[in-house]
């Protein structure tokens, strides 16, 4: 491995997470991984799903580390794919994600006040069916 493998090897950041998944899909990199697609993926989504709920169900928690990086790989080679055909980027994924996290936590974000679990979930569902609503309407949420 030359250096610059050992280094993206040792990171712990996304961005090397990337730059490793960009150069398996550039010329030269992984055949495998190169012939790749959103669907042939699919298979290996539902698989690490499955082994990361076996790893919790079995208090696991050195495999689920492992697992939980095996989906999160998942979501990176998606999203690579997605950047190459000029879709979104695995920035556009995480700001999503984030705003969604943001908008359906109004009782921490934006000082509300809820107690139980059951009101979460309550709210949760009731600004989900609200963004649906909007975006079958053609609005952003």
């Amino acid at each position: 491995m030359n250096r610059a493998g050992a280094r993206l090897a040792r990171s712990a950041s996304l961005r090397s997470l990337e730059r490793v998944m960009r150069i398996l899909l550039d010329p030269g990199g992984c055949p495998w991984d190169r012939r790749q697609t959103h669907s042939t993926l699919l298979k290996y989504l539902r698989e690490e799903a499955g082994e990361v709920s076996r790893a919790v169900r079995r208090r696991d928690w050195t495999n689920l580390r492992e697992e939980l990086g095996d989906v999160l790989l998942q979501v990176v080679f998606h999203s690579e794919l997605a950047r190459r055909a000029g879709r979104f980027r695995l920035s556009d994924v995480i700001r999503t994600v984030n705003a969604k996290m943001v908008r359906r936590h109004p009782h921490v974000f934006r000082g509300g006040a809820l107690s139980t679990p059951a009101q979460v979930l309550k709210q949760w569902d009731k600004i989900k069916k609200a963004e649906k609503r909007r975006a079958a309407r053609g609005k952003r949420p």
